[in-house]
């Protein structure tokens, strides 16, 4: 397995790399936090994983920690800090990019965030409309890049940022130029994705529906998506159900932030049919559907699963964020399964 995270030749020469998800604090107390933080880290790095995902919300601590965190305690792995524009003007995370990457020799990514939950946006007088926040988001992440990318100083005037004569010092190498990502599940994400150049990630409804996902050729694209695999269907059944019982009380909280949420891929989940797909494949929405996750889940056989996998990559999906992992075993599991599923793309290539 490569050094540098799944990296796996396919056709276009282009990798495969998996990233986890990195525990949130609000479900730990402040004395266990960073230490499973750590833990989940090591478990992400020994699994051959390429990064792990950091949350940022009002209600949990400041990625920027929690990268950093991550950075003293790994020797590779890629924290992917989402970025709130809410939270941070675009010259600080640009600062902050460079300042780590002058400090630990490292690379951050960063997953631009265009919303948000609704209270948490309110609480900061946001009223922007689901597409002006995209554009907000587009004109950020790029003056995150044009100062990151010009050693001398930069001036910008855009519709919601302006700098005159700023600089970012230190300046960052070009090996250490953060990858980055943004929602590509409505045509605004789209957009941004397509001015910025960033991975345009999505939710994915079952695999064989997603061929027509890809729109446009020259972007790159993600899924965000949890595993649940095992030798058998049966043993992978089992324990998906026993991780994720069904719940009422987590079925009404979904219903309630479907009620109040103008996010494209939240809408577009809850129209799948919620029916378990135990005869049919892999696909399961009921952790997503009860409130337990924001993905949705391919749960069976190693097998099955990489067929699953290799779908979505042969439809052209090179990036996948995975669930926070509940165990160092469970990221041992998916690992098989997307080694499989790269075996099986090569074979099917070749």
């Amino acid at each position: 397995m490569s050094t540098s995270g799944y990296d796996y030749a396919r056709p276009d020469h282009t990798a495969v790399q998996v990233y986890s998800t990195c525990p949130q604090s609000k479900d730990f107390t402040s004395q266990d936090y960073a230490r499973k933080v750590i833990e989940t880290a090591h478990w992400s790095e020994d699994a051959g994983l390429a990064g792990i995902l950091i949350y940022t919300d009002n209600s949990i601590a400041d990625p920027w920690i929690v990268a950093q965190l991550i950075l003293q305690h790994t020797k590779r792995l890629l924290p992917l800090v989402a970025v709130q524009p809410l939270y941070i003007h675009p010259y600080a995370a640009a600062k902050m990019v460079a300042s780590l990457g002058h400090v630990f020799g490292r690379r951050v990514a960063l997953n631009m965030l265009a919303g948000g939950f609704k209270n948490d946006l309110l609480s900061f007088g946001d009223t922007l409309s689901h597409d002006e926040r995209y554009e907000r988001a587009a004109e950020y992440l790029s003056v995150v890049l044009l100062l990151l990318e010009n050693p001398s100083a930069t001036t910008f005037v855009g519709k919601f940022y302006s700098l005159r004569q700023a600089k970012i010092e230190p300046a960052i190498p070009p090996d250490l130029m953060p990858e980055t990502m943004i929602s590509g599940s409505s045509d605004a994400g789209l957009r941004v994705a397509r001015q910025t150049g960033a991975i345009a990630m999505m939710y994915p409804a079952p695999a064989e529906t997603q061929a027509d996902a890809i729109s446009d050729s020259s972007l790159r694209y993600g899924l965000r998506i949890g595993v649940i695999a095992r030798q058998s269907n049966n043993e992978a059944w089992h324990d998906a159900h026993a991780r994720f019982p069904d719940d009422r009380r987590g079925t009404i909280a979904h219903q309630l932030a479907m009620a109040t949420s103008d996010s494209a891929w939240h809408k577009q989940l809850s129209e799948i049919d919620a029916s378990d797909r135990h005869e049919n494949g892999a696909y399961w929405l009921q952790p997503f559907r009860t409130y337990k996750s924001f993905c949705p889940y391919l749960v069976g056989s190693y097998d099955r699963v990489s067929d699953e996998l290799t779908k979505y990559i042969r439809c052209g999906f090179r990036t996948f964020i995975l669930d926070i992992p509940s165990s160092q075993a469970e990221l041992e599991h998916a690992r098989i399964a997307f080694e499989q599923a790269a075996d099986k793309s090569r074979n099917m290539s070749s």
